[in-house]
């Protein structure tokens, strides 16, 4: 199987030099509010080039919530942060319908779910019943309030962020719903040199609220195009193909992937090539997001397994031919 360049057609739309240089500068403005993490940023873009929603899982204080923050800002879109609560309700986040005497019918108020990006802060702290009023909104763009689908704002995306699960006052997240973010990420703790200039540097809130829009939604919906014009080779398919048939028999795999998220393996290697300014995608580019886009769709057999070590003995376990 050759993953060679020289066999690779032209695309059908090429990527305009504006919108290229736009992502790339989107990409540093939020490199310069969370320092020491290039990698965890341009995946989070991968997310928001693919049509997907990124989830972001770590220790509170590490930023999670700076990143979604810094995005936000960077993309100049209407934004709304939903701090998840354990007495939030799901017409906190999708919005009511209210009688109105004048008209004599009800009105329909649209919740903060209608908007551009959508910050969902510590979602596994709300019960399920609230988690869940996200679910038709991120697979279908849309609500459905009492028998009426009322649709959403494009482009749309979700940044959730969320805690461990072991820690107190936490509803873990259903398969359901980890299945509707194509991505998950761990910022971890930051590097000496990170750790300093954050110590030493102006607060991350007060350079946010400084931060000029990069990108626009014209620009969004270019990139998004441009990606689905990315070459993925047959070769590549069968790759992807072989990692997904693994997961169902890997040891410690209780279930494995679904072709759903070969799909969604497959798009955001499109998105990470894009990125890295080719019109192809790689093998490299599949490795360099398998555990992210893997690691929260594999259940473990055993509960002191994690999703993350499994997809990551999952990738060296099958060859690139």
């Amino acid at each position: 199987m050759v993953f060679e360049k020289a066999i690779v057609p032209r695309p059908r739309r090429m990527l305009t030099d504006a919108a290229r240089t736009a992502v790339h500068q989107a990409i540093r403005q939020v490199n310069t509010l969370l320092l020491g993490k290039t990698a965890e940023v341009r995946l989070a873009f991968v997310a928001l080039l693919s049509a997907g929603h990124l989830l972001i899982e770590d220790l509170p204080g590490l930023g999670k919530t700076t990143l979604a923050h810094a995005m936000a800002s960077t993309l100049g879109l209407r934004f709304q942060r939903v701090q998840f609560t354990s007495d939030l309700l799901p017409a906190d986040v999708l919005g009511v319908s209210i009688y109105e005497p004048e008209s004599r019918g009800f009105r329909f108020h649209p919740g903060p779910v209608f908007s551009n990006v959508l910050l969902a802060d510590e979602i596994n702290r709300a019960p399920p019943r609230t988690q869940s009023a996200l679910l038709e909104a991120m697979a279908e763009q849309q609500v459905t309030l009492d028998g009426v689908s009322h649709a959403l704002p494009e482009p749309f995306f979700v940044i959730a962020t969320q805690n461990p699960v072991d820690m107190s006052g936490t509803f873990p997240l259903p398969d359901s719903q980890l299945d509707r973010f194509l991505l998950r990420l761990t910022l971890g703790y930051p590097d000496a040199g990170a750790e300093r200039a954050l110590l030493a540097g102006h607060s991350r809130r007060t350079l946010i609220a400084q931060t000029r829009p990069s990108l626009t939604a014209q620009d969004i919906g270019e990139l998004r195009a441009a990606v689905a014009q990315v070459h993925a080779s047959e070769a590549l398919v069968d790759y992807v193909q072989r990692l997904l048939a693994q997961s169902r028999r890997q040891p410690g795999v209780r279930v494995g992937l679904s072709p759903r998220a070969g799909i969604a393996l497959l798009h955001a290697a499109r998105a990470h090539a894009l990125l890295a300014d080719r019109t192809h995608a790689l093998p490299e580019d599949v490795q360099a997001l398998f555990v992210a886009v893997a690691g929260h769709r594999l259940v473990a057999e055993a509960e002191s397994d994690t999703g993350a070590a499994l997809a990551g003995a999952l990738l060296h376990s099958v060859q690139v031919d």
